[in-house]
This record gives structure tokens, sequence and C-alpha cells, in this order.
């Protein structure tokens, strides 16, 4: 037997006030961010889709022609097809509103599902709704200014675009 006592045991850890801070130099805590390469793919995804049928429905517009050929105009209609035209238009608009929709309702459009990402409010960690949707599209003419705001998440530390910043929203890959 031993004349000593055993050692008492150690103290418990001290009480935190909250989330700890980084350090110098780590990574954020939380999901990981899209890269803008994803962000840019995913927007081409959304308007290839579009795209097609802008095409076609330019194709099918009915045109003016106007020709000048030693000072004589005539003006000629040509035959198009307002009804097919008219079509693209809409499906055109029903693209466009589906991945407003989807992308407020769900957090994704067709280009963000396709690369696995999900547009979520930055408090919250879940999708902002149809109407906030909408009010980012129309902050998004902020970004379209000389073109800084689409090339801000390149050095901005929570990868975020103009249009992010103004409605608190961040782009993460979907877990």
């Amino acid at each position: 037997m031993s004349d000593y006592p055993p050692p008492p045991p150690p103290p418990p850890p001290p009480p935190t006030s909250g989330p700890q801070q980084p350090g110098y130099g780590s990574a954020p805590s939380g999901p990981q961010l899209a890269t803008w390469i994803q962000r840019v793919g995913a927007y081409l995804i959304d308007y290839a889709l579009i795209i097609v049928f802008v095409i076609l429905a330019n194709v099918f517009m009915p045109k003016t022609v106007t020709t000048n050929i030693n000072g004589v105009v005539n003006v000629s209609q040509s035959s198009g097809n307002l009804g097919l035209a008219f079509l693209m238009s809409l499906i055109i608009l029903a693209i466009w509103g589906y991945n407003r929709w989807y992308n407020g309702g769900r957090g994704q459009s067709f280009g963000k599902k396709t690369l696995n990402l999900v547009l979520v409010a930055e408090a919250t960690g879940q999708p902002i709704g149809t109407a906030k949707a909408f009010l980012r599209d129309v902050a998004h003419v902020l970004d379209g200014i000389c073109m800084i705001g689409y090339l801000f998440p390149l050095w901005d530390a929570k990868r975020q675009t103009f249009a992010d910043k103004i409605m608190t929203t961040v782009v993460p890959l979907k877990v």
C-alpha cells in the first residue's frame, strides 16, 4: 500500500459562451459553398434549355423585309408562323417561371439540380421561397453592372454575388 492519497480528478472544461471563432486561416464551418465555376455552369444549363426556344421563336416570327436597290424601296412581309413563334415564347416563359418557382421553393433550378447545388437563406439554410427568389433575380441587375457582381464570388469568403449579399443567400453543395 502507498502512503500517498490518490490524485484529485481533473477540473471540468470551462463553459463556452457561444460558437468558437475559427482560427486565422482556417476554413469557415458549415456546408461547402459552390465554386464560381459551378455557379456559372448551373447558369449556363438553365439558359441552354431556353436558348433553343429563343432561336425557334425568332425563326418563326414574321418579319418585314425592306430592300433598297437604286433608290427603290420594296417592302414585303415574310410568311413566318406567328402561332409557332407565340408557342415558343410561352415555352420560354414556362421554363423560366418553373426555374424561378423551383429555385425558390426547393432551392434548385434545373442547372443547380444538375450540379447538386442549392440556393438557401444564409441564416436558416432553408430555401428562400418564390417571392425572395424573384427579388434576388431583380437584384442581379446590380451584378450585371460592369459584371463585377457576377465575378465577386471569385474572391468573396462566402462566394456571394451582390444579389446574394442583398438577399442574404448562399449557394452551397447539396448534402
